[in-house]
């Protein structure tokens, strides 16, 4: 009986290769599954995180216009801020020109104003002894300083005596340095200034020595004029009735200096009372620094410019002023005041009182 040939690839081999590759298959499917959900967790966390981003892009868009907003407003503050600087600088500017030439009228005149002083001196004695010798008018008042220290003789007269007070920045001290610090004090400071304590006194003083049949008026002016008693502005208040007095005196005492000078707006005072008065009694420390206007453009008032407001207010006084008698406080850096208002009290027929600081 003839062999069987053996066969190499026998049907259980063909099982064993269909089997490794089933297994290949399966392998494959599962690898592919997975690879599957790990592509679509990795998209799904892409697309978070670009929501993510362009949530913050979104942001930092919104931030960045609130950081414009800030940043033009900083600029406007900027702006601000440097135009303050620069008017503070300015003001700076002008109030060291101002002391400096203060100071320089001051040293370059002393000299020259205590000469004026020696002189004064002189020609109020000559006038004195003339006086003494003429007898008084009826219903006048001849006060007389014996303190050597007074120049002159203050004459108080009239049926209509008018007294007209400076309160304007420059009479809360002598020196330009005190004022600019007083002036931006607060009131109360300002009226317990020395210098104006001495101003009221003096109105203090001439009030009680106003004859009982003479009428009155108080004006208090700075760049304007205004009355001490309200609603008694262009009429005459009666001595004999002392409560008017003491409402001027009350009101005097609750004024603060402050401002400028205008005596031309003072001297209005004059034609505005009706009759006119008879005898002014103006008190004052120095030239004015403003006509009866404010200037156009703000600049620093000269010496020069202060005498040329000073004729301006006397060219515009009545043809026929009254006499104006002077009560001249202290005041540095103005020199020509005193030549200016001796000549006024001169022209016409006032007196002229330059007191000492422990006046009256």
């Amino acid at each position: 009986m003839a062999r069987r040939k053996t066969q190499t690839f026998s049907m259980s081999f063909l099982d064993v290769i269909s089997c490794g590759f089933g297994a290949v298959v399966l392998f494959y499917t599962i690898i592919s599954a997975q690879s599957g959900l790990t592509r679509i967790k990795a998209s799904a966390d892409l697309s978070a995180e670009s929501r993510r981003l362009e949530q913050e892009v979104l942001d930092g868009y919104a931030h960045l216009a609130e950081l414009r907003n800030a940043l033009a407003q900083t600029d406007d503050e900027k702006v601000k801020a440097a135009g303050l600087s620069r008017e503070a600088l300015e003001k700076i500017r002008l109030t060291q020109e101002e002391l400096a030439r203060y100071e320089h009228d001051t040293l370059a005149r002393r000299e020259s104003l205590e000469r004026l002083k020696a002189d004064l001196k002189s020609l109020e004695e000559g006038t004195r002894r003339l006086r003494e010798k003429a007898p008084p008018a009826s219903g006048t008042t001849d006060v007389r300083i014996a303190d050597p220290q007074q120049l002159v003789t203050l004459r108080i007269a009239g049926k209509r005596v008018l007294v007209l007070v400076d309160a304007s920045a420059s009479m809360l001290d002598e020196t330009i340095v005190n004022i600019i610090r007083l002036r931006n004090m607060p009131p109360e400071r300002r009226i317990g200034s020395a210098k104006w304590q001495q101003a009221i006194s003096t109105v203090e003083w001439v009030a009680a020595r106003l004859p009982q049949s003479t009428q009155f008026q108080v004006y208090a002016f700075d760049t304007a004029a205004r009355p001490l008693v309200d609603g008694s502005d262009g009429r005459w208040l009666n001595v004999k009735d002392s409560g008017q007095i003491a409402l001027a005196v009350k009101a005097l005492r609750n004024t603060a200096p402050t401002g400028g000078t205008s005596l031309q707006n003072a001297f209005a005072v004059i034609g505005k009372l009706s009759p006119a008065p008879d005898n002014v009694i103006l008190i004052t420390d120095g030239l004015p620094t403003q006509g009866d206007k404010p200037p156009l453009f703000r600049r620093l008032v000269t010496a020069e410019d202060r005498e040329d407001l000073m004729k301006a207010a006397v060219r515009s006084l009545p043809p026929s002023p009254p006499p104006i008698s002077i009560v001249l406080l202290p005041m540095e850096g103005d020199p020509s005041a005193p030549i200016f208002f001796w000549h006024l009290a001169r022209s016409t027929g006032g007196g002229f009182l330059s007191p000492a600081k422990d006046w009256p």
